[in-house]
């Protein structure tokens, strides 16, 4: 429980001790300066002191009143206003404990009565309801009776009537009565017979009326239509200028002096083209169709609607959008439903369905097996594959890590394999995942003295989520520090578990090195390719997909390309995502050129007209015009969503950037030398942006950096990074006289932590403050110049006279300010050091007492990291 002495009590509320002592003895508390205070004694003391000024002490209020003042002013004239002001007071009083109760027993006794009142009144009435229906059926009994009594007593004097007849008549009598019953028959059949007859007739005639009212109503709708066509190809000319009118009424008079023919009359002129417009008597529904995007104008054209009204409609639906914004399918649907129309989904891919179904067709052959090799970065992928195929490719690879997806067709003892070498480094994510896709079997290569990493899990991943078979290479078991049984624990982790552990992956061990084990692995390929029965088209148009693609300087546009059917030769129309183009050279992975290449394939092709898109199919057309059209429609829809996508960023963000204005960019121009390696540099870099450093990749591209590139870097005030790529000497002399930073890199690791560091320099520094000295006040002077001095002994540390100060009693700080004097002796002192007695001047404070203590502190400037 806090305690506080009587002086700081005093000085709290603002009194003196004698009186808060007195005032405590009339409480009943005796109390003497120098003595502490409870809580309790706080709280009695508030008490007393309440009651005594009428209050009810600690008790809650009895009574609230609730006073409400409202203004408002009347206009009285033109320069004239009344201000009128309401007054409203409400007094609200508590209830004392027993006019609650008293309150409480008489809604329940109320309650009770209406319930009682409710039961009975319930009662009466399903009493009478009964009594009535007892009633009711008593009185249907008795007349259903009577009647049937009646019926009876009828029936049975009409048969004894009829009796009494034919006992009373002789034969003759008999036999006429029957006669003219038997022609009464007749003649009724007759009656019924003729009916029908008519009736048929009448519907025949009907029938004939109908069918000519049709053909006259279809030649008179003909010849509407005829004489409608008719008028519409006059032309008639009616202006609703009066010069322009006369104008043409003079050159139809000249030319038909000049003809010599009759002159034609103004007076009706134009009374043909003259309508009568009906409003519409109901809403007109139209049927709008739609593609995968269209814009707001567009749908607007299409409902026959301003473009506004479709904003509004999009407005209500919670989007904000413009007149040039472009609408998804989804979107334009709900928007056309909303306003009351129909609509009819299009298919805007039907030229490349024709495409694709041209090529298809023939008979499947078996065909050799596509493997990824996956894994860690550095656990050993390339080494083993340069095993297998005799190579050096590790030692070219800039840091001795691959970059890029490799591809290669290697001739083994087994048969004829398609390797693809994918790089294991964290930020190739989206390589990893098109090698997985495009590929039949996995490798996965762990190394025998790493175990399980990161990289490994997403390989298995990526694998697993592409449903493609795996085969594990424990590498590097040459090693001495080689541990199998732990790969295979972390591996069962991530539920890979071996044949021997009962699991269905099989575990190959192997050195890359040393070659142990290779032949093994390429047998367990064989067998798992057996098992998958791996078949394709071996002849027709050529079917693939873009595992690399690059620009070189003196080739062009260089795409890789691993062909999964059909038969792929130099002069064949290919279109790739895109871009379309005549092939002109076809390599394989050695340089070598390539007449045709089957499934299985991977080749290096030449003559496309762009740079495609990794991962984009690669299909063979017979029609290069039909190609242009797919891959400019291509290009086209791929333009509208990412400006779709652009707008869409733009309006959800707009409060979010309004509000970070202190934001610090990073402009980033990206230059490649493949299109794997920029997305996934440009995705490394994104992930580096934090709440207060944003990375913006301004421009990126694959090829060399340009004077384009230059130029953009000028504009946007962005650093130029150039991976495996140089500058040429135009953009050189560009980035030389517009002093912009260019930076080459060949490895990853290199490129992210310099932009870090970058941005690190770009973060706002912190402010901390550090203690450089303390001095303790042993007595206080009076000054008539300065006022209250404070000499002082330096306990610790150093105090300077330029340095911010804080004044400390009882370890609570009570004022921050600077010093205004300090002296030794008689003498001005910049500084004075530990041990040492000093006088000191707080600017604008006299309040200092003899135990105080003065606190001297510096602000540093602390560079902050990411």
């Amino acid at each position: 429980m806090a305690e506080v002495s009587i002086e700081k009590l005093a000085t709290d509320i603002g009194t003196t001790v004698d009186r808060l002592v007195q005032q405590f003895k009339s409480a009943g508390i005796e109390k003497a300066a120098g003595n502490d205070v409870t809580e309790d004694e706080k709280r009695t003391l508030l008490d007393f002191l309440s009651k005594q000024h009428g209050g009810t002490g600690s008790e809650a209020p009895k009574r609230m009143t609730l006073q409400r003042k409202t203004t408002s002013t009347l206009s009285a004239g033109k320069s004239k206003a009344v201000t009128v002001e309401v007054r409203k007071k409400r007094t609200y009083v508590k209830r004392s404990e027993v006019e609650e109760a008293k309150m409480a027993e008489e809604e329940a006794k109320r309650l009770a009565e209406e319930q009682q009142a409710k039961l009975e009144a319930e009662q009466q009435a399903a009493e009478k309801a009964k009594k009535a229906a007892e009633e009711k059926a008593q009185k249907a009994a008795e007349a259903k009776a009577k009647a049937d009594a009646e019926r009876a007593a009828r029936a049975e004097k009409a048969k004894e009537a009829r009796a009494a007849e034919e006992a009373a008549l002789s034969p003759e009598e008999k036999a006429a009565q029957q006669k003219v019953h038997a022609e009464a028959e007749k003649l009724r059949k007759t009656q019924e017979e003729e009916i029908q007859r008519k009736l048929e007739e009448d519907a025949k005639k009907a029938a004939e009326e109908a069918k000519k009212l049709a053909e006259e109503n279809s030649r008179r709708w003909k010849e509407e239509e005829e004489r409608r066509k008719k008028q519409e190809k006059e032309e008639v000319h009616v202006h609703s200028n009066r010069y322009a009118q006369e104008a043409e009424d003079m050159d139809d008079i000249k030319t038909e002096h000049g003809g010599r023919r009759r002159k034609k009359s103004k007076k009706n002129a134009g009374s043909e083209l003259k309508h009568a417009f009906n409003k519409p008597a109901q809403p007109v529904e139209r049927i709008v169709r739609i593609g995968e995007t269209i814009t707001v104008s567009e749908l607007g054209n299409k409902l026959a609607i301003k473009a506004t009204e479709v904003i509004k409609t999009l407005m209500k639906m919670g989007e904000m959008v413009t007149i040039n914004h472009v609408l998804d399918q989804e979107t334009a649907v709900l928007v056309v439903e909303e306003m009351g129309h129909k609509y009819e989904l299009v298919n805007d891919n039907a030229l490349e369905d024709e495409l694709i179904a041209d090529a298809t067709g023939g008979e499947k052959a078996g065909r050799a097996p596509v493997v990824t090799i996956m894994g860690h970065v550095d656990h050993g992928k390339t080494s083993l594959l340069d095993y297998i195929r005799r190579a050096k490719v590790a030692d070219g690879e800039a840091g001795g890590i691959t970059q890029h997806i490799g591809a290669y067709s290697v001739e083994t003892d087994t048969g004829r394999i398609a390797f693809l070498d994918t790089p294991g480094h964290a930020a190739f994510t989206a390589m990893r995942s098109r090698g997985a896709t495009a590929t039949d079997i996995v490798i996965l290569v762990v190394a025998a003295d790493d175990g399980v990493m990161p990289q490994t899990k997403e390989a298995v991943q990526h694998a697993k989520a592409a449903g493609v078979p795996l085969i594990v290479a424990v590498n590097k078991i040459d090693k001495e520090s080689a541990d199998l049984d732990r790969v295979k624990t972390e591996l069962s982790q991530i539920e890979v578990i071996s044949e021997e552990w009962g699991g269905e992956f099989q575990f190959v061990n192997v050195s890359a090195k040393t070659g142990q084990g290779v032949d093994e692995l390429l047998e367990a390929i064989s067998l798992q390719a057996e098992l998958l029965d791996l078949q394709a088209v071996p002849t027709g148009p050529a079917k693939g997909i873009v595992i690399e693609s690059r620009l070189d300087k003196g080739r062009g546009p260089v795409a890789s390309v691993l062909i999964q059917e059909g038969e792929l030769r130099a002069g064949d129309i290919m279109l790739c995502g895109e871009e379309y183009g005549r092939i002109r050279a076809m390599r394989d992975e050695n340089g070598k050129d390539v007449k045709v290449a089957g499934p299985s394939t991977p080749v290096e092709i030449l003559g496309l007209s762009g740079v495609p898109i990794a991962g984009e199919n690669a299909l063979v057309v017979q029609d290069e015009r039909k190609a242009r059209e797919v891959a400019t429609k291509r290009h086209t829809k791929q333009r509208e969503l990412k400006l779709a996508k652009q707008q869409k960023a733009k309006l959800e963000n707009m409060f979010a950037n309004m509000e970070a204005g202190d934001v610090s960019e990073l402009n980033v121009v990206l230059k490649a030398d493949v299109q794997g390696s920029v997305e996934a540099i440009s995705e490394s870099l994104t992930k580096l942006s934090t709440d207060e450093v944003k990375v913006n990749i301004v421009g990126s591209g694959v090829g060399g950096i340009t004077e384009t590139d230059a130029s953009l870097a000028a504009a946007s005030n962005a650093i130029v990074v150039g991976f495996n790529v140089r500058a040429d000497a135009s953009a050189r002399k560009v980035f030389d006289a517009e002093e912009i930073d260019l930076r080459y890199y060949s490895v990853i690791y290199q490129l992210i932590d310099e932009v870090k560091q970058a941005m690190s320099g770009m973060l706002a520094p912190e402010f901390k403050q550090e203690i450089i000295g303390l001095a303790e006040v042993r007595d206080v002077f009076k000054s008539p110049k300065i006022g209250a001095i404070a000499g002082c002994m330096v306990t610790e540390g150093v105090v300077k006279r330029s340095n911010p100060i804080r004044v400390l009693r009882d370890n609570v700080v009570i004022y921050e300010g600077e010093l205004e004097s300090l002296r030794r002796f008689k003498d001005d002192a910049q500084e004075v050091r530990n041990g040492v007695e000093c006088g000191i001047g707080v600017k604008n404070y006299n309040d200092v007492k003899v135990g105080d203590q003065i606190e001297v502190f510096e602000i540093v400037e602390v560079k902050r990291e990411l």
